[in-house]
């Protein structure tokens, strides 16, 4: 079976509104991605969670601050 070609979207934060793309079921997307913001001054982490929805298709969603 071949590689089928997927594109997700990010949902706020820093990297909202770009796109990822990634190949299933060889290349599975990461459930969880880490986005490292440095500038000058102490490093920002974000988390993006993969979710799945039929209306949005694949997102990674910012995860809620703590």
């Amino acid at each position: 079976m071949s590689p089928q070609t997927y594109l997700a979207r990010f949902v706020g934060g820093p990297l909202d509104g770009r796109w990822e793309t990634f190949s299933a079921p060889a290349g599975a997307p990461l459930q969880t991605v880490t986005h490292v913001y440095l500038h000058g001054g102490p490093k920002i982490l974000h988390h993006y969670d993969l979710s799945y929805s039929d209306e949005q298709g694949w997102e990674y969603r910012l995860r809620a601050a703590q």
